[in-house]
């Protein structure tokens, strides 16, 4: 049963995203960017309702309170990354846009990167590391100034259930060189929607958001290792079945 509903919604998204992706596309030279921005949310909407309708996914979030209060009070949210799931999920829980940093390859996907491609986004070359960051902070700035959120992913990729990747000290250089605080979210979308699995499970996926830490006079590795401390302890909790110890086979 689980094998149907996940392809019935994996065929869901692929008839929905593509008038959806038409219709910016079309609209995209009337349109703000924020607005543009909502628009393609409401087709993340629509896939997350899916995700809940056909694949048995609910979203519990911890610690809205956390969150900076105010239209253009900026923040970085550094969110641990186990599946597409909080990729999707992500805006539609936030009261803010977001703008996400992501490789430039991915506005070449048919209709999904082509109404990414019109969103005020930051993506870049990862073949140029020094240029790429740099244009992180400047369009970062930008963004943050006007009361976008910059989200990123700062073991740079999925990570499976139970699994500890390498935090990447880019959204905490951001951070202080913006001034903006850092919000830690740790997600545990793996019990349901995990890595590379093309079958998902019924069940409820935790967003839990810590409380903002102020960037000012740090330093970027410092400040990411209490980001790391405070996701991965905050992991365990959420999810402890899934960091229990392996039994030791006696002889």
């Amino acid at each position: 049963m689980n094998a149907l509903r996940s392809v019935l919604h994996l065929v869901f998204m692929g008839v929905t995203v593509v008038p959806w992706a038409l219709a910016v596309l079309l609209a995209a030279p009337f349109l703000n960017s924020t607005r543009i921005y909502w628009m393609c949310a409401g087709w993340l909407r629509l896939a997350v309702w899916g995700g809940r309708w056909i694949l048995g996914i609910r979203n519990r979030v911890i610690g809205y309170e956390n969150l900076p209060v105010g239209n253009t009070a900026p923040a970085v949210l550094l969110v641990k990354h186990q599946s597409t799931w909080e990729t999707f999920a992500m805006p539609t829980l936030m009261p803010h846009p977001l703008a996400y940093v992501f490789k430039k390859e991915l506005l070449s996907v048919p209709f999904f990167g082509w109404a990414m491609a019109k969103m005020d986004m930051i993506h870049i070359d990862r073949s140029q590391r020094a240029r790429a960051f740099a244009k992180v902070v400047q369009q970062g700035r930008r963004l943050l100034a006007q009361g976008t959120w910059v989200i990123m992913f700062p073991e740079g990729t999925r990570i499976d259930r139970g699994e500890k990747g390498e935090y990447k000290s880019g959204g905490t250089r951001l951070a202080i060189q913006t001034g903006a605080p850092v919000i830690p979210i740790a997600v545990t979308s793996a019990k349901c929607w995990p890595r590379k699995a093309l079958v998902k499970r019924p069940g409820v996926v935790e967003f839990s958001i810590g409380k903002p830490i102020p960037s000012e006079g740090r330093k970027a590795e410092e400040l990411m290792a209490e980001v790391e401390a405070w996701i991965e302890a905050e992991m365990r909790r959420l999810d402890p079945e899934a960091y229990a110890p392996t039994p030791v086979k006696s002889a």
